[in-house]
């Protein structure tokens, strides 16, 4: 039958048993949910079974939890209810799996824990009775799992010791004593169930080693319906912080289980742990797992070849809260940074025939040390990030990349590689020894040593200087591959900033970056500018009391606006160029005497003319200020002319994000997108009506729904510059805009607003 339930346990102390009405998909259908309260820790591991086969199917669950107990659960109708209660002392239980005795419906329980023993429970007279342990493994265990065999049952579990045992259970007859005779034998576990005549007899089938690290996980093949009867294929999977995923089966000849007969896949380098989990796919083709740094990584067998497994293209993405995200200048791609401690670039994958366009990551340009906080695109190609440290990287994409961007998204070369110079690097490496992404010219990757027995021995020669490999990819690329083979080489490094980088922008016409730093101090709280054909500091600006939480210049470039947790927004007019580039002055702020927000300002956008500039604050206000392009004339400042133009917003949550469209709607409003605390992303549109205030002058149009919010809070909104989405043949057409945000839930969601259904 189809399956319809998933039964989950987390660290909010609960089980919830999901139930899904088989019509629609998951996430836009009601899904009916019981929740099974009760242990008192964090839920670690579950499991279910079936326990009839007629129209209402009794559940039988067990969970463990970090509160030393296993909960055994019943499930009748749509009620649900714990049973029973075994208490473990001081042990801590890692694992559960159910299932019935062999030929019988009665059922077995088998725990793994950190005593290295499996401890296995026969259900008598209603209750769970500790009939059996199984001990030789050396380590804390991981995993177990049954798999029902014609009449005999099999366990696999896995363990810190890094090995693998499977266990066979079958029924044995009542007969007569056995003569004493000299044959090494198995030592047998018989134990018999009450109220029946069958024995049991457990014996140790075989020891897996392969794996070099603790085994995390153990599955076998799912089973499959064949001529009328269930068939379990024997193979296992088992997953380990080695950094490999190993498929297991017996000889075909002797029946012995061997590591020969098995397949071995996984990561060869990266700065990775190793798996997690893993399982194979219903007919046992493909085989997912995923990492400890959050990713999937799916393989599939060859259809001629049994042997061979290929990584296949899965769903990627951050593992913690995204704390920024860009278009590109010309809205191909979209880049994103986050506390996971990595940059990533997504871009539209169009197939050759097909016309169905899907987001991937493409490309991971910079997986650093430190937690990601702000980037600025600086032209196409180029881009410079902050982090938790004091200095900004600058990166430039190489050409393994460009070549690779255009196979996948199926935009030509000399399109992008206009502006761009010949003697390109290749690709990045970071050196065994070093922390920066160093670049790899073509010249470079000749000159590896063949690895040859008497080199590799050599300590040097164990780490080589280059990672890099150049792959010519037609789709995106596996997450092996993206660890190390698609980083961006680091130009430049920015100096200047005594804390922690919290804030970048640069200007439209990309001669000048913004930046600031974590400060409680005005000294500290100074913007630096930074001229983009030197990289040398081309000023200071200093006027805010705290952090500068985001900086936008305006799209003509005559003003860069700043908001900072000290509730106050200063604006910095561009004064004639001099010698060394661009000079800025103070022409604008708020004090306590004009300040609107009585919270931080979180966030802050221009509209596409200039004139016009919003601010979005914890305070749940919204504000739009100007006007901007009063006079060129207005020498000194602008003090008293710039003030609220809008009446001010109630966003009826914390704002954290706000971003304007540099495209209006038909009857020329501007659109503005609002982020909130709470995940959601609210669009408006606005227009000034007249010289009076009036709240008429604010249009809501659109609200997400729970399918479409972030879970947490909204990082930061980013409108595509041009009309069209990018991948598709609308490139041109102005009825489509792209919206881009990323929020604290580890997302990066990009939405189609279609332009005239505001």
């Amino acid at each position: 039958a189809s399956e319809t339930e998933l039964i989950s346990g987390g660290s909010d102390k609960q089980l919830i048993l999901w139930e899904w009405n088989g019509t629609g998909t998951w996430n836009n259908q009601p899904v009916k949910s019981i929740p099974l309260k009760g242990h008192t820790e964090a839920v670690c591991a579950v499991d279910a079974v079936y326990q009839s086969d007629g129209p209402d199917l009794n559940l039988l669950i067990a969970s463990a939890a970090s509160d030393s107990t296993v909960r055994i659960w019943s499930r009748h109708g749509s009620e649900a209810k714990c049973i029973e209660i075994l208490q473990f002392g001081n042990g801590f239980v890692m694992v559960v799996c159910l299932s019935f005795l062999p030929g019988s419906n009665v059922p077995i329980l088998a725990c793994g824990g950190d005593d290295c023993k499996i401890s296995l429970f026969i259900q008598q007279n209603g209750q769970f009775q500790k009939t059996l342990i199984l001990s030789g493994h050396e380590d804390w265990i991981r995993g177990v799992e049954w798999a029902v065999c014609g009449k005999d049952l099999f366990l696999a579990s896995c363990a810190q010791d890094c090995l693998i045992r499977i266990w066979k259970v079958c029924t044995k007859s009542k007969q007569l004593p056995e003569t004493e005779d000299d044959s090494i034998r198995l030592k047998e576990n018989v134990f018999a169930v009450k109220d029946t005549d069958t024995s049991y007899a457990i014996t140790l089938e075989s020891v897996l080693a392969g794996h070099e690290n603790w085994v995390y996980a153990v599955h076998w093949q799912p089973s499959f319906s064949k001529d009328g009867s269930m068939q379990q294929p024997m193979r296992i999977l088992s997953a380990s912080m080695d950094k490999t995923v190993i498929i297991w089966e017996p000889d075909k000849e002797s029946g012995v289980w061997l590591e020969q007969a098995s397949v071995r896949v996984g990561e060869v380098g990266g700065n990775t742990l190793g798996f997690f989990d893993c399982h194979f796919s219903p007919d046992g083709s493909m085989i997912v797992a995923h990492a400890f740094h959050g990713a999937l990584h799916l393989w599939k067998e060859d259809m001629v070849n049994k042997k061979e497994w290929t990584p296949e293209v899965v769903i990627s993405g951050h593992f913690n809260s995204v704390e920024d995200v860009k278009w590109d200048p010309e809205g191909e791609f979209i880049i994103s940074v986050g506390l996971d401690q990595t940059t990533r670039l997504f871009a539209p994958w169009k197939r050759k025939e097909e016309t169905e366009v899907t987001w991937h990551e493409i490309a991971r340009p910079q997986v650093h040390g430190y937690d990601m906080r702000c980037l600025a695109m600086v032209g196409r190609f180029q881009f410079v990030s902050g982090a938790d440290e004091k200095v900004l990287r600058v990166f430039r994409a190489p050409k393994n990349f460009i070549e690779n961007f255009s196979n996948i998204t199926g935009i030509s070369m000399e399109k992008l590689c206009s502006h761009q110079s010949s003697d390109l690097p290749e690709g990045a490496t970071v050196p065994a020894l070093g922390l920066s992404n160093k670049a790899v010219f073509e010249g470079d990757m000749a000159l590896q040593p063949a690895e040859d027995e008497e080199s590799f021995n050599t300590i040097s020669n164990q780490y080589p200087e280059i990672y890099f490999q150049p792959l010519v990819l037609t789709e995106p690329p596996p997450e092996d591959h993206l660890l190390q083979n698609t980083l961006w080489p680091e130009i430049q490094k920015l100096y200047g900033h005594g804390y922690e980088i919290f804030c970048v922008a640069c200007n439209n016409s990309n001669t000048v970056v913004a930046s600031a730093c974590k400060a409680s101090k005005k000294e500290h709280a100074a913007i630096i500018l930074w001229s983009t054909t030197s990289w040398k500091k081309l000023q200071s600006l200093s006027f805010h009391n705290l952090t500068v939480t985001q900086l936008a210049f305006s799209p003509n470039d005559r003003f860069l606006l700043a908001v900072s947790r000290d509730r106050n927004w200063s604006l910095w007019r561009k004064e004639d160029s001099s010698e060394s580039g661009p000079v800025f002055t103070c022409c604008a702020y708020t004090d306590k005497n004009t300040a609107v927000h009585s919270r931080i300002i979180w966030s802050c956008d221009w509209t596409p003319d200039s004139k016009y500039f919003i601010t979005g604050s914890r305070d749940k206000k919204v504000v739009i200020w100007g006007q901007c392009d009063l006079s060129v004339n207005t020498e000194g400042n602008m003090l008293g002319l710039v003030k609220p133009c809008s009446t001010v917003l109630d966003a009826t949550d914390s704002v954290t994000a706000v971003s304007i469209s540099r495209v209006l709607t038909p009857d020329g409003r501007y659109i503005v997108a609002v982020g909130l605390e709470n995940g959601k992303i609210v669009l408006y549109t606005w227009k000034q009506s007249g010289q009076v205030l009036a709240v008429a002058d604010w249009t809501t149009c659109v609200e997400t729904g729970n399918s479409q919010s972030h879970a947490l809070a909204v990082k930061r909104l980013c409108w595509r510059h041009h009309a069209g989405r990018a991948g598709h043949n609308d490139q041109n057409s102005s009825e489509w805009l792209q919206l881009a945000s990323c929020g604290a839930d580890h997302c990066v969601k990009v939405f189609n607003v279609n332009r005239f259904a505001l």
